[in-house]
């Protein structure tokens, strides 16, 4: 088959890792990838937003398969679009892709199949909103509505906080992801990251992960899209898995279908696992990203014949095989992320990084400049491992890291410490 892989970043070069492993590939196109993923396909330059031109490359070089990384296309309905062209594509449809697109329609749809997730309420102008955050006191979570590239959720500590979040968004900054909000309960407890394929009627898991938001040790800092992620999570045992799947998963498959938007792709439930059980936090509806990377180094099975059963609604009968091993990746990204960084800055001694055991170098902001890698982004690489324990998975990644020479990147130095204290403390 010939497949085509749309986006840049470390989650598309390791959904292009492994889908450059299967026997069924003829040939792999990414658009428009980044210096890691020119090592596994053929990179191509274009606009994303083009779908027309999408589809003209598709049908001038016999493309059999779409695989969308990124949000943004599948929210704008590059997926209709394909399809409509006769074109098989993986990811949901436009209106499907509303449960990232819109945290209110997801917020909306929690409340109307009583999916467990936090009290909320959604507000069009900053006066109520306001009002209803001094009502609720602090701390208290302010969410843009549309996508914000991971700059629309604020954690407000204080009601000034709250305040200056709900003008942030309301201001403009945002553009069209911020004129609705959604202000949200502040739910107390571990965040864990939950994935299903799901072909519109059933769900099949995917390992479980857990991810770091915080840009500093200790989870201090500004949110930003992850600064590393590590798998199995260990706070999703088999029965909180189970609850996951039966209260939030299948619920919104069945109201998606029931709205005439079956879900069709794989679905990312950021959760918050609670005193009272898993509440969703917040749909994606692509793999994460720092988390598709651990995934797909955990994963044994072939990727694309997942892909394709999902997109052809043939789930029912199929089955995933998962290393045991745990897998750890820390994100290097450009000094002043997730503010402003500077771009185009060498990045050496990745070979040498490389050659640790159990180690995978994914790249996200990077371009290939001769033979020297430049960085190109805020978010640069993802440094992960493989390990027996994550202790083991953790001291792979750093030591690898080590031999990364790049002074103007920076990483957390605690990725894993939340099941490393748990290690320690069942060894």
């Amino acid at each position: 088959m010939n497949i085509l892989l749309l986006g840049s970043g470390g989650r598309e070069h390791a959904l292009a890792w492994k889908i450059a492993a299967s026997p069924l590939v003829d040939r792999l196109y990414c658009a428009p990838g980044n210096a890691g993923i020119a090592r596994e396909a053929e990179c191509v330059a274009f606009d994303l937003a083009d779908h027309a031109g999408l589809i003209a490359f598709c049908k001038q070089n016999h493309i059999d398969f779409v695989v969308v990384g990124p949000e943004a296309p599948l929210v704008a309905g590059v997926v209709d679009d394909l399809e409509a062209a006769g074109i098989k594509a993986f990811g949901p449809s436009k209106a499907a892709a509303r449960l990232e697109g819109s945290k209110g329609f997801t917020k909306d749809l929690c409340r109307a199949n009583d999916i467990p997730t936090a009290a909320y309420e959604r507000f069009t102008t900053p006066a109520p909103a306001k009002a209803y955050v001094r009502a609720s006191g602090a701390p208290i979570v302010i969410k843009a509505d549309g996508l914000a590239a991971g700059k629309g959720v604020v954690v407000a500590e204080t009601l000034d906080e709250a305040e200056a979040a709900i003008d942030m968004i309301f201001g403009g900054e945002l553009g069209e992801a911020g004129t609705e909000l959604v202000v949200e309960e502040f739910l107390r407890g571990e965040e864990a990251s939950f994935f299903v394929l799901c072909d519109g009627e059933n769900a099949i898991p995917l390992a479980s992960a857990q991810d770091h938001k915080r840009a500093f040790d200790g989870d201090k800092g500004p949110n930003t899209g992850g600064m590393g992620a590590y798998s199995p999570a260990p706070v999703m045992t088999e029965e909180m898995s189970r609850r996951t799947l039966d209260e939030i998963v299948l619920p919104t498959i069945r109201a998606m279908k029931a709205l005439g938007a079956p879900y069709k792709g794989v679905l990312y439930a950021g959760l918050m696992i609670t005193a009272e059980g898993p509440k969703l936090i917040e749909y994606n509806v692509r793999f994460g990203d720092p988390e598709c990377q651990v995934l797909m180094l955990r994963l044994m099975s072939d990727l694309l014949p997942a892909l394709l059963a999902t997109r052809d609604g043939v789930l029912m009968a199929f089955d995933l095989r998962w290393y045991t091993d745990v897998a750890l990746t820390v994100v290097m990204a450009a000094k002043g992320y997730p503010g402003a960084y500077a771009k185009g800055s060498v990045i050496s001694g990745l070979e040498e990084a490389e050659k640790i055991e159990g180690v995978e170098i994914f790249h996200a902001g990077t371009k290939a400049d001769g033979n020297r890698i430049l960085a190109n982004g805020g978010r640069v690489l993802g440094v992960s491992a493989l390990g027996e324990t994550v202790t083991e998975a953790r001291t792979r990644a750093y030591a690898s890291i080590a031999r990364i020479h790049w002074p103007e990147g920076f990483c957390r130095s605690d990725i894993g410490f939340r099941a490393i204290a748990r290690e320690a403390n069942n060894g």
